[in-house]
């Protein structure tokens, strides 16, 4: 567990170090920068992947993909009525509000004077 732990502080480091590069050489050109960032992001996922969490998160995401392959997609005529309906009922919920809207300012006028 130690070693996990240290790992994910080496990470940790190798983040902190990319960005604080990033900064430090502002006067570098920007590719070399975002390079550095990019392999400092690289070199933190190696560590990571190397843990007890990284295996978990990656049997979490193999999982996820798992099941992502099951979703049965809606065809285009569905998706186009249902943003329909969806598109209508927002229309309506406005003007329903507008209107009690409209309603309660009326009230508070002959309330007010």
């Amino acid at each position: 567990m130690t070693a996990d732990k240290l790992k994910l502080f080496l990470a940790v480091l190798l983040l902190a170090g990319g960005i604080t590069g990033f900064y430090y050489f502002g006067d570098k050109p920007e590719a070399l920068r975002v390079a550095m960032i990019l392999a400092a992001v690289v070199l933190a996922l190696i560590a990571i992947a190397t843990t007890a969490f990284g295996r978990s998160a990656w049997e979490f995401f193999k999982g996820a993909r798992t099941e992502l392959r099951k979703v049965v997609w809606p065809e285009k005529k569905e998706t186009m009525q249902i943003t329909l309906v969806v598109f209508v009922m927002v229309v309506l919920v406005a003007v329903y509000m507008w209107m009690i809207d409209w309603g309660l300012h009326e009230i508070v006028k002959v309330i007010t004077g």
